[in-house]
């Protein structure tokens, strides 16, 4: 079993950073992909950015050039956050991937909201 906590959401304007970070305990040994995902009010859970253990990443085309995800050590992920648009506003959520029995872990989401 894995468990996901998510941090750093906050109120930030148009064109502000901010970094959020997921810290995971449990059974993480066997992730073999790490990402992040978000839900704006009234649309579906999308996918922001993954990671697998070799390194290979992956983002949604609306944040390229903008967001970075990174492993920090074996425990801790981090997305950080550039040149946030109102847009980008929504809940997001640390994400992992266990292969057997194709096994999701979620954290409960942390707001981010940008200002215009």
């Amino acid at each position: 079993q894995v468990q996901l906590v998510e941090s750093g959401g906050g109120l930030v304007q148009s064109g502000g950073s901010l970094r959020l970070s997921c810290a995971a305990s449990g059974m993480i040994s066997s992730i073999d992909i790490w990402g992040w995902y978000r839900q704006a009010p009234g649309k579906q859970r999308e996918l922001v950015a993954v990671k697998t253990v070799n390194g290979n990443t992956n983002y949604a085309d609306s944040v390229k050039g903008r967001f970075t995800i990174s492993r920090e050590n074996a425990k801790n992920m981090a997305l950080q956050m550039n040149s946030l648009k109102p847009e980008d506003t929504a809940v997001y959520y640390c994400y992992a991937h266990k292969p057997w029995g194709n096994q999701d872990y979620w954290g409960q989401g942390t707001q981010v909201t940008v200002s215009s």
